[in-house]
């Protein structure tokens, strides 16, 4: 064994019961010692935290508030018609961002 691969320290973490039978379990199964099978997922394995949504949730809100006035205008006969596409496209986009964010990356998929 090489000096660098020499484990001499510890490291001491609480479990249930059925928590260290899963990752006992799991570790057979990839034919791994417990410390290899531990090592490999805390290293291997990418956490992705999400960024801060408020500024999108305070966005969606404003949009929200201006379709509820739209919505009022056009009931009391204010507007006639209006394209209404390019602001579902925009809340569309922000929902997508937030999906985004909240999967670590991933693309929404409606």
């Amino acid at each position: 064994m090489s000096e660098n691969r020499k484990r001499n320290q510890t490291l001491s973490i609480r479990l249930t019961p059925a928590e260290k039978d899963a990752i006992v379990k799991q570790a057979a199964k990839a034919r791994m010692s417990l410390t290899d099978y531990i090592l490999t997922s805390a290293l291997v394995t990418e956490i992705h935290v999400a960024e801060d949504t408020r500024p999108l949730i305070t966005e969606l809100k404003r949009i929200g508030n201006n379709l509820n006035q739209i919505s009022t205008k056009i009931n009391v006969g204010a507007f006639q018609s209006y394209n209404f596409q390019e602001v579902i496209d925009l809340q569309k986009s922000i929902y997508e961002e937030l999906y985004r964010i909240g999967r670590g990356g991933v693309t929404w998929q409606p």
